[in-house]
């Protein structure tokens, strides 16, 4: 059997090997497409359960050097920036639905953890209608 020039010199360049590779590489992506479409398509069940009633507290120990509350008496809530030696933690903000300085003091001693007596001699008050 003769074969043209044109066919010898693609078959020294190992055609054999080449031209399935194509076809392989088609062949493998269908199929790894098929199985995704099957695995994601699939309910997951899980016997764990998600508890969002739990709210979880952590306490971090700061050194307060400042805190400065705006009661803003129109809006009706009173914003707290409470500055610390902390590196990582440098401020805290809080906002309470309070106007009166007492209950602010008291919010800010529950939030801190902290007496009453600490929040009351670094405390710094603006009042803003």
């Amino acid at each position: 059997m003769r074969f043209s020039p044109w066919f010898k010199g693609l078959a020294s360049l190992g055609l054999e090997f080449w031209l399935p590779l194509p076809i392989l590489g088609l062949m493998f992506w269908v199929g790894s497409h098929s199985v995704a479409e099957w695995a994601m398509g699939r309910p997951q069940t899980t016997d764990i359960g998600l508890q969002a009633s739990q709210q979880m507290q952590t306490q971090i120990p700061v050194s307060i050097v400042a805190i400065e509350a705006e009661i803003h008496r129109k809006r009706g809530f009173s914003k707290v920036v409470v500055k610390t030696t902390n590196p990582a933690l440098k401020k805290l903000e809080y906002e309470f639905p309070l106007l009166e300085f007492g209950q602010v003091e008291a919010a800010i001693a529950h939030e801190l953890g902290v007496s009453r007596t600490q929040v009351q001699s670094r405390i710094q008050y603006e009042v803003k209608r």
